[in-house]
């Protein structure tokens, strides 16, 4: 769209200076600023020619252009802002006007402009895009109208049949994914974008000898991860186990293996009854699916109980925490705890104990190392 627009701008522009402009401006010089894209240099040389009380919409046009390609936003709003005080209707202004808010986070205002295009012209495919592009969440019910008008309006241009069937995909409304997906690959077999994201729908859908069909031919040109896990989801519902399992571990040996594709993995060796593989990959999935930093929640959550007096909780926090890493920081909290609240200095020393194996970092600990030591010293004087 922007390509167009300043396809769009270019020609009216050009078409503007070398057959409405005055006598004084320099063709040569003007077509030459254009040609090298020297648009500020542009913008400053037709201000020297119109004035600065220009108020011909065209020539105002010329200068909001200009300074639009050399992205001052600035001042191409002021000068199409007075363009559309004059006229309101025009739509190349409206256009740039939008596009200008949209750029900047005036989303409001864009909207506006868009819906002043609307009113003008209601079966104008690219601001029903535009406007669809300016809301964010698939779930906003704006969006799918805009992007429904402008399907309906080209079904077979890709960005938006894109677009939609994502929407509709999020709204578990898979079937007409499908069908305006395909629709855009009809007109654009060799789209592979489209091919790319009707694979997770198909695979949904149980076209799997689809998915397999042309996610293979995809995977001889692109390696793309997604499509290579949607390809093997595809091998192992149709219980080619071995295929499956070798694409899944092609994920893994790049690093971008996930929960699910370990847990698959594991469904492929128990079905082809390799249980020692199936059990280290459910092993995997396990630890995958628990995040490395759980055992810091639970000594957080345990220093708060602590804090609060709440010294059960407090113990049972970081001995949860323990289940999943054995931390120093967790037996440093439960040595203390031990130690100062609940008056156990066997169990105390027990925890100053693992704290030391635990290997904490001998310098930014060596405080806590220091006071570890010099406690469990004086634990052993007192016994």
């Amino acid at each position: 769209m922007k390509k167009l627009l300043c396809i769009i701008l270019t020609f009216v522009s050009y078409g503007t200076v070398f057959s409405q402009t005055p006598a004084l401006i320099d063709k040569e010089k003007l077509f030459d600023l254009y040609q090298t894209q020297r648009y500020s240099e542009a913008a400053n040389y037709l201000k020297s020619i119109y004035g600065k009380d220009v108020t011909d919409i065209k020539a105002i046009s010329q200068i909001g252009y200009c300074y639009l390609m050399s992205g001052n936003n600035v001042e191409a709003e002021q000068f199409y802002t007075k363009a559309y005080r004059q006229e309101a209707q025009n739509l190349p202004v409206l256009f740039s006007l939008a596009s200008i808010n949209s750029r900047r986070g005036n989303i409001e205002k864009a909207k506006l402009y868009y819906g002043e295009i609307v009113k003008i012209d209601s079966n104008n495919f690219s601001v029903y895009k535009q406007l669809a592009n300016l809301y964010s969440s698939n779930t906003d019910s704006l969006k799918l109208v805009y992007l429904l008008k402008a399907n309906t309006i080209n079904p077979t241009e890709g960005d938006v049949a894109y677009d939609l069937a994502d929407v509709y995909a999020t709204l578990q409304q898979r079937e007409k994914a499908y069908k305006v997906l395909n629709i855009a690959m009809a007109a654009d077999t060799g789209n592979i974008i489209l091919q790319k994201a009707v694979l997770p729908i198909a695979n949904f859908l149980k076209k799997y000898n689809e998915v397999i069909l042309s996610g293979e031919k995809i995977l001889k040109v692109d390696q793309d991860p997604l499509v290579i896990k949607d390809v093997a989801k595809a091998y192992y519902f149709t219980k080619n186990y071995a295929k499956a399992a070798s694409l899944f571990k092609m994920l893994e040996a790049i690093g971008l293996q996930n929960e699910a594709t370990l847990y698959y993995t594991s469904l492929c060796y128990r079905a082809m009854k390799n249980f020692p593989l199936a059990k280290d990959y459910t092993n995997k999935t396990i630890d995958e699916a628990i995040s490395p930093n759980t055992a810091d929640y639970y000594a957080l959550l345990g220093l708060i109980y602590e804090e609060t007096d709440k010294l059960p909780q407090a113990n049972k926090a970081y001995k949860k925490g323990l289940e999943f890493k054995s931390t120093p920081t967790i037996y440093y909290r439960l040595a203390v705890l031990y130690d100062t609240k609940y008056k156990q200095p066997k169990q105390a020393e027990k925890y100053y104990a693992l704290y030391l194996k635990s290997k904490p970092n001998p310098e930014i600990d060596k405080d806590e190392i220091k006071y570890v030591k010099a406690r469990m010293e004086q634990l052993k004087t007192a016994d």
